[in-house]
C-alpha cells in the first residue's frame, strides 16, 4: 500500500474528504520527522515508536585490503512496533498457517 492508498482508505473509514485526510497525514508525518530529528522519541501506546538510534564512531575493516578504517558516528531514525501492532501481526500470520 502507498501513501495514495493509505489516503484514500482513511478517507472511505472516517467519511471524511481525501483534501482532509491528506493535510492531516501530512502534518502527523511531519510532526513524527521533526521530533525524531530533534532527538526526541514519538511513542503511541500499543502501536510503535520512533526515536534515534546512534552509533559511536568505531574502527572497521575495508573488506578488500583488510587494512582498518575509521568510521564517524552516525543517526538514524527506526520504528519499534508496540505489543498491539506485533500482536495483531503475528494473530494475523498465524490465522493463515
Amino acid at each position: 500500500m502507498n501513501k495514495r492508498e493509505l489516503i484514500e482508505k482513511a478517507a472511505e473509514a472516517t467519511g471524511q474528504p481525501v483534501k482532509v485526510v491528506t493535510a492531516v497525514l501530512d502534518a502527523v508525518l511531519d510532526t513524527i520527522q521533526t521530533a525524531v530529528a530533534n532527538d526526541d522519541t514519538v511513542s503511541i501506546t500499543g502501536w510503535g515508536k520512533f526515536e534515534l538510534a546512534k552509533r559511536a564512531a568505531r574502527t572497521a575493516r575495508n573488506p578488500h585490503t583488510g587494512e582498518p578504517m575509521p568510521l564517524a558516528p552516525t543517526v538514524r531514525p527506526v520504528f519499534r512496533a508496540g505489543t498491539g501492532f506485533v500482536g495483531l501481526t503475528r494473530q494475523k500470520h498465524a490465522a493463515s498457517k
